[in-house]
């Protein structure tokens, strides 16, 4: 009977161990790569997100003012809505429970990539008015308390006007009462280009819908 040779435990040899962490590395090293990924995406679409939720306000907050929008028979040939220089300046109507109609100049302005909005008190009275509207048509970058920041990031704005059959820029056009009514406008579109991004957002608003 031949003498049997003691068994011998084989493990891992090193190049072994150093292929077996070289490709659990190389799996690691993909995996935090997708996971990075997802997680830039992630950002950049809730960024996107927030920033369509805050456009939207802010186009639903101008559509309510374009509504309530003064008649101009009301304001006695003064102006009631002037657009030009990244700003736009309105006369609305304050409809309230158990108080009299009253007038308020409401003011856009892009400062400093900010969408602002001001609203001046209200009032009965139009000389009132006279100074509410100069003072907030020569409003300053200084001047800006009381202004509601509506959304950030926007670079552009512009606004052109529904006159008769057609689109027409609003810079240089009067409502003032001098002017003939077939000129007054009846629809506003505003159009914000938001920073990074060629395209803009535009919106279309009936003027004095309420």
């Amino acid at each position: 009977m031949m003498p049997t040779l003691p068994n011998r435990h084989r493990g891992f040899t090193l190049i072994e161990l150093l292929v077996a962490i070289s490709i659990l590395a190389i799996v690691a090293v993909l995996g935090w790569r997708g996971l990075d990924g997802i997680i830039r995406s992630r950002s950049v679409l809730t960024d996107q997100m927030g920033q369509t939720r805050g456009m939207q306000l802010a186009f639903a907050q101008m559509q309510s003012d374009a509504a309530r929008l003064a008649p101009a028979t009301l304001l006695q040939g003064r102006a009631y809505l002037q657009a030009e220089n990244q700003g736009l300046t309105l006369v609305r109507l304050v409809l309230s429970d158990m108080q009299p109609t009253r007038l308020q100049v409401v003011s856009y302005r892009l400062r400093n990539g900010e969408l602002l909005r001001r609203e001046s008190p209200a009032t009965r009275e139009l000389q009132q008015l006279d100074a509410l509207w100069q003072a907030a048509i020569s409003n300053s970058d200084q001047d800006q308390q009381g202004s509601v920041t509506l959304q950030s990031g926007v670079q552009g704005l512009s606004v052109r006007y529904w006159v008769g059959t057609g689109w027409v820029p609003a810079a240089g056009i009067s409502t003032a009462a001098s002017t003939t009514t077939a000129n007054q406008p009846t629809g506003m579109e505003v159009a914000l280009t938001l920073q990074d991004s060629g395209q803009p957002l535009v919106k279309s608003f009936l003027l004095g819908a309420l």
